[in-house]
C-alpha cells in the first residue's frame, strides 16, 4: 500500500488498529536504505557531520540525528545504531544516493569507508510482545541474528537482519502505511526528496526529540543551529495534525492559511499516512503563531481540505 493512499482496505484498516495490543505485527520496509560507516576514523568523521553526539552511540544505544547544509537546512534525518564495529545510518532509500555522495565528499584523508548496504540488510518494523526486545527508546540489542532498535512513541522496533530470521518471529503482516502512521503518532520525522533543505532541525523538533547536541562541538551547519537556540526566535514547529477528508497527502505538500503573511507560506507536510478512522494523519511544520491563534490551515490550496493541528508541538 502506498503511504499516501487516500483510503485503506478493510484488512489494512484492521491491521493498522492493532497498535498497542498484544498481537505481533511485522512490516517490511523496502522504502528504507542504510549507509554503513566503517574504519578507525568513523566516529570522528561523523562527529563533524551530524547534529547529534555520535560518541553516545554504543552496542546498546542508538540515536536520532541529522545532516545539514552550511546554512543549517536538513538534507537527511538518520536513525543510527551500531552493528559490530560499524555504524549504520538508516534513512529513506530515495535520499540515499545523494547522501552517500555528499558524505563521501568530506572524507578527504580520514580512514573511513561509506557504502550502501541496503540490498544486503533488509529492514522491518515490528510491534507486540517480544521478550528479548529492548524496552527503552533508542535502546538496541542483538538477538537471533537480528539487531533491534527501540523507537520512541508507540511500542515498536526497527529490526535489521535476514528475512528468514524476521519470518521466524511470526506475527501479522502489516502494510508499509502502518510504519508511516506510527511515525506520525510517534512524532518521528524523516526528510524526503520533496523536503530536502526545507527545515532547520528545530523546526522538526529534533531539539525536543533528542536529535541535536548543543555541547558536542562543530559540525556542518552547527553555527546556524546554535544561533537559532541561543539568539534566534523559532517561528515554526512540527505538529501532529489530522485531515478528515480522503485526500492523497504527501511529504512536501504545501499548507495555506489566510492569516499567514510569511513569504515561505503557512507550512508544509513532513509525513502523511491514511488513518484507520478515515482521512489522513499528518506531521506538519507550520507557523507557531497560526496554531496558537487557531488560524485555519488548508492542504495544497487556499480552499483545500482543512487540516487541524494539535495545540502542542509534536513529541514522542
Amino acid at each position: 500500500m502506498a503511504y499516501n493512499g487516500a483510503s485503506l482496505t478493510e484488512p489494512e484498516a484492521k491491521v493498522m488498529t492493532l497498535e498497542g495490543t498484544a498481537e505481533q505485527l511485522v512490516c517490511e520496509l523496502p522504502s528504507l536504505g542504510v549507509i554503513r560507516v566503517s574504519g578507525p576514523d568513523a566516529r570522528t568523521f561523523l562527529q563533524g557531520q551530524l547534529t547529534n553526539d555520535i560518541e553516545a552511540v554504543s552496542p546498546i544505544r542508538g540515536q536520532l540525528s541529522a545532516h545539514c547544509t552550511p546554512k543549517g537546512r536538513m538534507l537527511a534525518i538518520f536513525l543510527i545504531f551500531q552493528q559490530g564495529d560499524d555504524l549504520l545510518l538508516v534513512l529513506p532509500r530515495e535520499r540515499l544516493p545523494t547522501m552517500l555522495q555528499r558524505l563521501r565528499m568530506f572524507v578527504l584523508r580520514a580512514q573511513v569507508t561509506l557504502e550502501d548496504l541496503s540490498e544486503a540488510l533488509p529492514f522491518h518494523s515490528v510491534c507486540g510482545e517480544f521478550t528479548d526486545a529492548p524496552a527503552e527508546p533508542w535502546a538496541t540489542a542483538f538477538e537471533k541474528d537480528l539487531t533491534w532498535l527501540r523507537l520512541p512513541g508507540p511500542a515498536r522496533w526497527l529490526v535489521a537482519g535476514p528475512q528468514e530470521a524476521v519470518a521466524a518471529l511470526g506475527g501479522e503482516p502489516a502494510p508499509e502505511g502502518w510504519w508511516r502512521l506510527m511515525n506520525v503518532r510517534g512524532a518521528l520525522p524523516m526528510v524526503y526528496e520533496a523536503t530536502a533543505e526545507a527545515w532547520v532541525p528545530q523546526m522538526c523538533n529534533l531539539d525536543l526529540l533528542g536529535g541535536v547536541s548543543f555541547s558536542k562541538g562543530c559540525y556542518t551547519g552547527q553555527e546556524v543551529v546554535a544561533r537559532m537556540k541561543y539568539l534566534g526566535q523559532l517561528k515554526r514547529r512540527m505538529y501532529r495534525a489530522r485531515c478528515g477528508e480522503d485526500v492523497e497527502a504527501a511529504p512536501g505538500d504545501t499548507l495555506f492559511s489566510p492569516e499567514s503573511q510569511s513569504a515561505q507560506g503557512a507550512g508544509r507536510v513532513v509525513e502523511a499516512a491514511p488513518s484507520p478512522e478515515g482521512g489522513q494523519e499528518l506531521l506538519i511544520v507550520t507557523q507557531i503563531s497560526l496554531v496558537e491563534n487557531g488560524a485555519p490551515l488548508h492542504l495544497a490550496a487556499e480552499d483545500g481540505p482543512l487540516v487541524t493541528p494539535e495545540p502542542e508541538p509534536a513529541q514522542a
